[in-house]
C-alpha cells in the first residue's frame, strides 16, 4: 500500500490553504472544533487565523478504547440556536442565536466520523426539526487536510487542503 506522509510543513501549507478559502467564502467560524487526534493541530492553526476559540471532540471510532464517542451536545445546541431561556417559544430554534462552527479533522477517510456527528448532534437537540437540513453547510461546516473522494460521507466537505480518491489509488495517509 502506498503511503502519503504529511510533515509539519505540509500541515501548515494545507491549513493555510483552507483558511484562505474560508476567508474568501465570507463565512466565519464563531469557534473551531478539532476532532481528536488528527484534527487538533490544524484546528489550532485555524482558530489562531480567525482569532476564535477552539474546542475538542473525541470521535475515535477506529481507535475506540471502549469509551465510545463523545457527544458534546452543547455544540449541537449552539449550532441549532437552541437556548431554552432565550427562546420566544419553548422547544424551538432561534436562527439569530445560531453559532457558526467549523469542525476540523486531518482526513475524511471513510466518512464515518462526520456521519456520526451529523447523526449524534440532532439526536439530542430537537431531532425531528426540519431546520437541521439547513444547519449542515450553513452554520456547521467541515474542513479536512485530505478529502477522500471515495468517502461514504453524507455530504461533501466544505473546505479541504488536498483531495485523493482511494477507490482509484489506495493510499494510507
Amino acid at each position: 500500500m502506498k503511503k502519503l506522509v504529511l510533515d509539519n510543513r505540509d500541515i501548515r501549507h494545507l491549513t493555510s490553504k483552507i483558511c484562505r478559502e474560508i476567508a474568501t467564502s465570507g463565512w466565519r467560524p464563531d469557534y473551531v472544533v478539532g476532532i481528536t487526534r488528527g484534527g487538533l493541530i490544524p484546528a489550532v492553526h485555524v482558530s489562531h487565523w480567525f482569532d476564535c476559540k477552539m474546542e475538542t471532540l473525541n470521535v475515535s471510532l477506529r481507535d475506540n478504547t471502549g469509551q465510545g464517542p463523545e457527544s458534546n451536545l452543547w455544540m449541537a445546541e449552539d449550532a441549532f440556536g437552541y437556548h431554552r431561556t432565550d427562546l420566544p417559544e419553548p422547544g424551538s430554534s432561534n436562527p439569530a442565536l445560531r453559532k457558526n462552527i467549523l469542525i476540523v479533522d486531518d482526513i475524511n477517510d471513510s466518512g464515518a466520523t462526520f456521519n456520526w456527528i451529523m447523526e449524534d448532534w440532532p439526536s439530542g437537540c430537537l431531532p425531528s426539526d426540519p431546520a437541521w437540513k439547513d444547519i449542515w453547510g450553513d452554520n456547521v461546516k467541515f474542513a479536512v487536510l485530505v478529502d477522500n473522494l471515495a468517502s461514504m460521507c453524507e455530504r461533501k466537505m466544505d473546505f479541504w487542503g488536498r483531495e485523493i480518491n482511494k477507490a482509484e489509488d489506495d493510499v494510507w495517509v
